[in-house]
């Protein structure tokens, strides 16, 4: 993978993750007339949760759902310049124009005693996957999902080397059910200047279960899975996934690297070529439980940083992967208890949700061309 860096017209970095060498896309000149990048967000907190909570209002002028040839994340030709300069490109990330976080200082108001409040500063890349966009993850080949996993690794280790970051979330939304405002085959990460709530009650789980075993969490709860056997769907050289026993979702996995590490930086040459073809056996495996490609959620729990940008060690980095559709032409809402209580309800066993993703699950493999038009050797 050969890495090159740029700047985008109104002053945003953009890196270009090339699987050729001599390829300098990043010397492209960005010809539109952008202003320069200056958003404002904003945290507020919670008292009786205790979370934060951010707000974006220039969100709302985001781009939303354009027309195929309006896509911003197709490469620019020679009419029309999008968010990406370069006429072609394998992978890439810049970012994001509309960001929920952002390091500009929000507008003072008046007191208010039931606020508390503090700038919403940390960063927000978007990851594009391939230059076709009529593509998605699971055609990929094994070589482009491999420069995908590197761009997350290089790229969490940048953010969190980022003052005030505490955490760094990639993540792919999929489909119009899970809100995605743009087709095009991408993915996001988030630099959080706090520890999302999510991630703490995990790091706090595993604290006490130390505490009270003397025994790590993460491998006691895979070494527990791979005993009993009846949810795990796929099993290789350096990574399992399975579905959960207290599974929240109708289809969902968790993908774990067999030998823990704290987030995708630490993860060696072979578990990372390993992940390649697991990850889109899985997203392959998704889309073919219905008729319709699957919305889904491919999530990465990685460990809490530190001020010196070095992860938690107590922490086991693993992917959440799950879809929204639960059978043909229905969805999973968040209704009433979930939205209102948090406490889950699933329509489906998680060891029927194990066997029907088992059958469907074939690893992807070095040599089949795929959707970048390129073998996977």
């Amino acid at each position: 993978m050969w890495r090159s860096t740029g700047r985008l017209a109104d002053g945003r970095e953009i890196i270009y993750y090339d699987e050729s060498p001599g390829t300098d896309r990043a010397d492209t000149p960005d010809r539109r007339p952008l202003a320069p990048f200056s958003p404002t967000a904003e945290l507020r907190h919670d008292p009786l949760l205790d979370e934060w909570v951010a707000l974006a209002a220039h969100r709302q002028n985001r781009t939303h759902l354009p027309p195929t040839d309006q896509c911003p994340l197709d490469p620019s030709t020679g009419e029309r310049h999008t968010e990406i300069p370069a006429a072609d490109y394998d992978v890439v990330v810049f970012e994001n124009r509309f960001p929920s976080l952002a390091p500009g200082e929000p507008p003072a108001g008046p007191a208010d005693p039931a606020l508390t409040r503090r700038p919403g500063a940390g960063r927000c890349d978007v990851v594009c996957f391939t230059a076709d966009h009529g593509a998605s993850f699971a055609g990929l080949t094994p070589r482009r999902a491999r420069t995908v996993i590197e761009a997350l690794a290089d790229r969490t280790a940048a953010l969190a080397a980022l003052p005030g970051v505490a955490h760094v979330y990639p993540f792919e939304n999929r489909g119009e059910e899970i809100g995605v405002t743009l087709h095009h085959p991408h993915g996001q990460i988030y630099g959080y200047p706090f520890v999302p709530p999510r991630i703490a009650r995990m790091l706090g789980s595993a604290r006490a279960h130390r505490a009270r075993t003397g025994t790590d969490l993460f491998d006691d709860v895979v070494a527990a899975e791979r005993a009993a056997r009846v949810r795990v769907v796929a099993e290789s050289d350096h990574w399992i996934a399975y579905v959960p026993a207290a599974a929240r979702w109708p289809y969902g996995v968790r993908l774990f690297p067999l030998r823990r590490v704290p987030w995708l930086p630490g993860l060696d040459d072979d578990q990372r070529a390993d992940l390649a073809g697991v990850l889109l056996g899985l997203l392959r495996a998704f889309d073919a439980l219905f008729d319709t490609p699957a919305p889904y959620i491919a999530a990465w729990h990685q460990a809490p940083v530190d001020t010196a940008g070095a992860p938690d060690p107590a922490f086991a980095a693993h992917l959440e992967l799950f879809t929204l559709r639960r059978a043909p032409g229905k969805l999973k809402y968040l209704a009433g208890s979930e939205s209102g209580m948090a406490a889950w309800i699933n329509d489906i066993a998680p060891e029927d949700a194990a066997r029907r993703l088992r059958a469907a699950y074939r690893p992807a493999t070095a040599g089949a061309p795929g959707a970048d038009g390129r073998d996977g050797a």
